[in-house]
C-alpha cells in the first residue's frame, strides 16, 4: 500500500483530554478520531490492527468447534425483563422506544438474545454440547467514558455461549476456553494472567478473568511468588491471622483528638503506624439497619467480599452522614467499636490486633491501649470474616508463597452461568429418557476493541508504539529517502515493494515527499515492527538500511541479500509470536 493512496493522519502533540499512553498513541497515530463521549471512528490505520486481532480470534474460536453467528445489537424489552435484568442493570443499559413506544435496549451484552435462540431451536440432548459465537458492536451507557477505546460506550466485542445437559459437560467446555484464550492471547503477542475472579452482574458461579499486565490497568491482580495461584484482588480470601495472646497489655485511656478525623490524621496526632489503628466503616444491612465493618488502619475494604455477607445490602451501600448521627450518635471521624448500637463484623487482621486504637464514639476522642477480648467481649456480639483486599506479602491462600499484586488491563472473561438464564427463559431439551430438562450455559467474552488498546500499553516507547507482529497493521514499511532526486533509488524502492507484496507481505510504501526526519518520525509513531530505507548513499556503498522497532541501532545489509535477510527475519518474527 502506497502512503499517497492510504493517508496516515498521524498528530505531532496528544490531545490535552487523552490520558492513558495508547489513548494518546491510537490519536497521534492516527488510528482513532472522538466522534462524541465514548464513540470512535477507527480510522484505515486502526482499522487494519482491529481486523487482525478479530481474525485472531475468529480462528481460534473456530479451532475450538465454536460456531459463529450474528445476533442483533437491539433488542427487546420483553427478553430482559423475562431474566430480570431490565430493571436490575442500571443506567448502563441504553433503553430506546421504537416509533410504535415499544421498549428497547442497544446490547451490552447477548445472554437473553443466545438463550431466546436456544429455546427455540435445541429440542433434544443430541444437539448439545454446542457453542455459539459472534464479533459484534456492543454499548454500555457508561457514566464516565475515558481512556479512548480502553472505556468507551461503543465496543467491538466477541461473545460466545454455550449449552449442555450437565455441570461435567459444561466444565469440559469451560476448560476448552480457557485453552483458547491463552492461545488467542499468545498469538496476540501479549503478556498476560488468567485470574480467579467475581462472576458479577453476569452471573454464574465459577469464572476468570485474562489480564493484560500493564501499569496502568484498572484491576489489581494478585499472584504467588512460587505456585500458579492467581485472582482478581476482589476474589484472592486472606486467611485469619494468630491471635496474640500479649503479657504486656497496655492500660486503656480515653485520649482527645480534637479535629483529628481521618485515619491519616490520627496516626499523625498520636505518632502511630496505621496497622495499630482500627477503622470502622458503616454500611447499610439487607434489612435497612445498620452494621459496622472494622478493618486495620492501613488495609482497603473489598466491597465484593463485604456485599456477599448475609447482613449486608447488595449492592454495598455506605450509610450517610446524618443516618450515622441519628442512629449512634457520633460523627464518623470518632467512631469505633465500643458499645456501638449496631452489629459488628471484624476483618481478620484487625481481630488480632492488641494494643489497638479506635475511635471512642464521642466526638474528638480515641482509646488507645484497646484489646478486644479485655475491653470489648461485653458490648456487642461480633465475628471475624475476611472483608479486606489481599495486599504484597500476604500469604498466599493456596498456601504456597506469599502474595504480589500487579496491575492489570482485563480483555477476557469467562463464565460457568449455570441455569440462571436458562431457567429463566425456560430453554430446555428432552433429555435420554424424553423428559424436559433445563440446560446448562457457559458465556465467554473477550473485548476485541480493549485488546487494541492494552496491547500498546504493553508495547511502546518515547517514539511511538510497537506492536507485536500478529497484529501490526503492515508487515514492514519502505522508506525512500530524496526519491525524486534519484532514479535508483525510486527503482530499488519500488522492485523491493514488488518483491516483499509478491511473497506475501504486507508492505506500507512511503512514497511522499517529505524530509526524512518527518518520515522517520512517522513510522516509529505508527509502529510498524520492520523498516527499509532506500538511500543514494547507502546504494552507492550497495548496501540497504533495516531496523526493527524494537532494535536501537539499525543494520546496513547488502543490496543482494536484502530480500532473503527480509524473509529470515519475518519468519523469526513469526516463530516467536
Amino acid at each position: 500500500m502506497r502512503v499517497t493512496k492510504f493517508p496516515l493522519y498521524t498528530l505531532k502533540e496528544s490531545p490535552a483530554d487523552a490520558e492513558l499512553v495508547s489513548h494518546q498513541l491510537m490519536l497521534r497515530a492516527g488510528m482513532i478520531r472522538r466522534l462524541a463521549s465514548g464513540l470512535y471512528t477507527w480510522l484505515p490505520t486502526g482499522l487494519r490492527v482491529l481486523r487482525k486481532v478479530e481474525n485472531i480470534v475468529r480462528e481460534e474460536m473456530n479451532r475450538s468447534g465454536a460456531v459463529e453467528v450474528l445476533m442483533p445489537s437491539i433488542q427487546p424489552s420483553e427478553l430482559w425483563e423475562e431474566s430480570g435484568r431490565w430493571d436490575q442493570f442500571g443506567p448502563e443499559l441504553l433503553r430506546i422506544q421504537d416509533r410504535h413506544t415499544r421498549d428497547y435496549c442497544y446490547g451490552p451484552t447477548h445472554e437473553e438474545v443466545i438463550t431466546d435462540i436456544a429455546r427455540r431451536e435445541l429440542r433434544s440432548y443430541r444437539q448439545l454440547p454446542v457453542n455459539f459465537y459472534q464479533i459484534q458492536t456492543k454499548f454500555r451507557d457508561e457514566i464516565r467514558p475515558r481512556f479512548g477505546v480502553m472505556r468507551a460506550r461503543e465496543f467491538s466485542m466477541k461473545d460466545a455461549y454455550s449449552f449442555h445437559m450437565t455441570n461435567e459437560c459444561l466444565q469440559s467446555t469451560y476448560e476448552v476456553m480457557y485453552a483458547t484464550y491463552s492461545c488467542i492471547f499468545s498469538r496476540l503477542g501479549l503478556r498476560f494472567k488468567a485470574v480467579e475472579a467475581d462472576t458479577g452482574s453476569i452471573g454464574g458461579n465459577v469464572s476468570h478473568e485474562f489480564h493484560v499486565l500493564a501499569e496502568s490497568g484498572e484491576d489489581a491482580i494478585a499472584f504467588s511468588t512460587e505456585s500458579d495461584y492467581a485472582a482478581n484482588v476482589e476474589l484472592a480470601p486472606t486467611a485469619p491471622l494468630q491471635v496474640g495472646h500479649s503479657t504486656s497489655l497496655q492500660p486503656l485511656e480515653k485520649v482527645a483528638t480534637p479535629d483529628q478525623h481521618s485515619i491519616e490524621d490520627v496516626c499523625a496526632f498520636l505518632d502511630v503506624p496505621p496497622d495499630q489503628v482500627a477503622k470502622t466503616l458503616v454500611v447499610r444491612s439487607s434489612s435497612g439497619s445498620l452494621i459496622a465493618l472494622i478493618l486495620r488502619g492501613d488495609h482497603d475494604l473489598n466491597a465484593a467480599k463485604a456485599q456477599k455477607l448475609d447482613d449486608v445490602a447488595d449492592p454495598l451501600t455506605f450509610a450517610n452522614e446524618q443516618e450515622i448521627q441519628a442512629m449512634l450518635g457520633c460523627k464518623t471521624g470518632s467512631l469505633g467499636p465500643f458499645d456501638l448500637n449496631c452489629p459488628l463484623i471484624i476483618d481478620h487482621a484487625a481481630y488480632a490486633l492488641e494494643n489497638f486504637i479506635c475511635g471512642a464514639n464521642e466526638d474528638g476522642f480515641h482509646f488507645i491501649g484497646a484489646n478486644w477480648a479485655r475491653d470489648l467481649a461485653r458490648f456487642n456480639q461480633y465475628e471475624s470474616r475476611d472483608l479486606r483486599k489481599i495486599v504484597s506479602g500476604d500469604a498466599s491462600p493456596d498456601g504456597k508463597g506469599l502474595i504480589q499484586v500487579k496491575r492489570g488491563i482485563e480483555v477476557g472473561h469467562i463464565f460457568q452461568l449455570g441455569d440462571k438464564y436458562s431457567t429463566a427463559l425456560g430453554a430446555s431439551v428432552l433429555n435420554k429418557d424424553g423428559e424436559e430438562q433445563i440446560v446448562k450455559m457457559g458465556c465467554y467474552g473477550i473485548g476485541v476493541s480493549r485488546v487494541v488498546a492494552a496491547a500498546i500499553e504493553q508495547n511502546f516507547d518515547r517514539q511511538g508504539i510497537i506492536w507485536p507482529q500478529s497484529i501490526a497493521p503492515f508487515d514492514i514499511s519502505i522508506i525512500p529517502i530524496s526519491a525524486k532526486k534519484s532514479r535508483q533509488v525510486i527503482e530499488t524502492s519500488e522492485w523491493l515493494y514488488r518483491e516483499l507484496e509478491n511473497s506475501g507481505l504486507e508492505v506500507l510504501y512511503d512514497d511522499r515527499e517529505l524530509r526524512a526526519g518527518l518520515l522517520f518520525a512517522d513510522h516509529e509513531l505508527i509502529g510498524i515492527p520492520h523498516r527499509i530505507v532506500v538511500s543514494e548513499r547507502g546504494l552507492s556503498q550497495n548496501s540497504i538500511e533495516y531496523k526493527h522497532r524494537r532494535d536501537p541501532q539499525a543494520l546496513q545489509i547488502p543490496a543482494e541479500s536484502i530480500l532473503q535477510f527480509i524473509r529470515d527475519r519475518m519468519r523469526e518474527s513469526v516463530q516467536k509470536a
